[in-house]
């Protein structure tokens, strides 16, 4: 890995790499201006136009950035995973504890309910004290949980247990977006959040044919077994190789974090690499790096996670329209998903294993939206930065205050919904006429693609706004879709008796559709409610960095504090802190 030229700086100090896990080699292949210049976590990217010679918004290479894409991709398939697997065996689990269905469902809409609640704490852990640790505490958790699952015999210790399980695992949803934010500026964050969202998006498909294989071979017990070995055989190689990339811990990822937060690889490179420097530079290098974490340190401000900063999040004007519109497609999403098992038993005859085949189709458009919803968002940044003249710098943060953030998700955004709110409108009446099961499989993935799709690109506008605690951001979307899908699941069996299922997916369809004015709500007024809180959290900034006394050593101005732990909004400073 490279270091980053500074004007002015005539060397570079490079550390080759043979392996993509080689990740953190860069913390102790630093220059002394480098980490001075690193150590303020200021957001360059709105509050001050930026030099082509200052220091990249990441120094991990596209080889790195594809590694940890890939385990934080991995890290979120657990929690849709875990929730989705459990479908086929509600029946044989409602017989072996003694409880009615209507009882056994509880232990879904209790997983939902933490599923939103759970990562409003892990998302300001993450954002305090970096990833790792977050993620390290998540899965100790879930493992647990599962493992209790797995032995338990009373249905209270079920019900516990599987708030415990959600609790551990719903966190890695939104601590995926804050690596991607950690190591993507805005102009390349679509591809990045594309695949770092992939796992979350292509589980609710895949567990259920996993669910039913274990439940109609193994037992239901295996199922919960399998997701502890599954669990465990992650995290070998989560320890041994991820880095932390917390901006409030690493900054651009060229100051090493604290040693207890090492990855195993990091922490053996390191020694390594202070071996065999020369003793009067490893000495100053040391020195370097010891005021670079105090810096950090001193304005993290180690504290119990407060889950309230989600709420503050909330209650901004653009956050809370686009949170709650981002909600009704996730509900409209999950309705497809909690009604099918039974409309394909009542309508085709098929048993749980079929039924769970019958998700295929779903499973192959959210893995593809992604990827490709993700390039399409990359491609209108450009698109639109050329059309207004803007340059963008590669791989740098870029001033965006004046450029249409909310125009170039939303113009993403939009088609999808429309074809996707008419696939769902098509598919209510497919299924009260009965087709032949090709039909509603088409439906099924032209929805998969594009509701994932239109609910990915809003996710990442939501990162946009708060970049600088993009997981309490990610923690606060997860709370609102989850709730409103916990309610909206709980009624749609209910709905659809009582209305009949083309006339019930009509309503929900109708119900997007007439919501929708959202976007142009956001799109003609979300700018000046972003620059409005630009410049409130910069007054805020201003007024602490006075308190403090921190001067800027460089150009003589205030060092921007970085107040996302400690204050909320806080990262909404610019649009590579909040997007502005």
């Amino acid at each position: 890995m490279e270091g980053h030229d500074h004007a002015g700086d005539a060397e570079k100090t490079s550390e080759p790499l043979e392996d993509t896990i080689s990740i953190q080699t860069s913390h102790s292949a630093r220059t002394d201006h480098d980490r001075e210049a690193d150590a303020s976590p200021r957001d360059l990217e709105s509050l001050h136009t930026v030099p082509t010679n200052s220091p990249p918004w990441s120094i991990f290479t596209s080889k790195q950035k594809r590694f940890i894409v890939l385990m934080v991709a991995i890290a979120g398939f657990f929690s849709p995973l875990s929730a989705n697997i459990y479908f086929p065996a509600l029946n044989t689990l409602s017989t072996d504890f003694h409880v009615t269905p209507a009882i056994m469902n509880l232990t879904l809409t209790s997983y939902m309910i933490f599923q939103g609640l759970a990562p409003t704490i892990f998302g300001d852990l993450a954002d305090m004290a970096g990833r790792r640790p977050a993620y390290i505490i998540g899965f100790a958790v879930y493992i647990g949980a599962c493992i209790g699952i797995a032995c338990c015999d009373t249905y209270a210790a079920l019900l516990v247990l599987r708030c415990l399980q959600s609790s551990g695992s719903s966190g890695t949803i939104a601590l995926a977006s804050g690596v991607v934010a950690d190591v993507a500026t805005s102009a390349e964050r679509g591809v990045w959040m594309g695949w770092a969202t992939s796992g979350p998006m292509v589980a609710p498909a895949i567990a259920p044919v996993l669910g039913g294989i274990f439940a109609q071979f193994l037992g239901w017990r295996w199922i919960f077994w399998f997701l502890v070995i599954l669990a465990a055989a992650f995290m070998i190689p989560f320890l041994i190789t991820f880095p932390e990339t917390g901006r409030n811990v690493v900054g651009n990822g060229s100051i090493p974090p604290q040693s207890w937060n090492h990855s195993l690889l990091s922490y053996l490179q390191a020694k390594k690499i202070a071996k065999d420097t020369p003793s009067l530079h490893r000495t100053m290098s040391q020195a370097s790096v010891r005021t670079a974490q105090e810096k950090l340190k001193q304005q993290r401000k180690l504290r119990f996670p407060n889950p309230l900063n989600t709420l503050k999040i909330i209650l901004e004007k653009d956050v809370g329209l686009l949170l709650f519109y981002n909600g009704l497609v996730y509900c409209a999403f999950y309705d497809v998903m909690a009604s099918a098992p039974q409309l394909l038993e009542e309508i085709y005859g098929y048993d749980s294993l079929q039924i769970g085949l019958c998700f295929l189709p779903f499973g192959v458009g959210c893995f593809l939206a992604p990827a490709l919803v993700g390039k399409a968002m990359d491609l209108n940044f450009r698109r639109n930065a050329k059309k207004i003249g803007y340059v963008i710098v590669k791989g740098k943060s870029n001033d965006l205050r004046n450029f249409p953030l909310e125009r170039t998700r939303i113009e993403i955004a939009v088609p999808l919904i429309i074809v996707g709110d008419a696939a769902l409108l098509c598919y209510g009446w497919v299924m009260q006429v009965e087709t032949s099961l090709a039909v509603p499989l088409v439906l099924m993935f032209i929805m998969g693609l594009t509701l994932t799709g239109a609910f990915n690109a809003m996710s990442v506008m939501i990162v946009d706004l708060y970049p600088l605690s993009p997981s309490t951001a990610t923690a606060a979307n997860n709370l609102v879709r989850c709730l409103m899908g916990a309610g909206a699941t709980g009624v749609i069996i209910y709905m659809i008796e009582a209305m009949g299922r083309g006339w019930c997916f009509t309503f929900v369809a109708g119900v997007v559709a007439l919501f929708s004015p959202i976007l142009w709500v956001l799109e003609k007024w979300g700018p000046g409610w972003r620059e409005a809180r630009r410049a409130r959290v910069e007054e805020m900034d201003k007024a602490k960095a006075a308190s403090n006394g921190w001067a800027d050593e460089g150009d003589g101005t205030e060092k921007v504090a970085d107040v996302v732990a400690s204050t909320a909004p806080t990262s909404a400073q610019s649009q590579e802190k909040p997007a502005v």
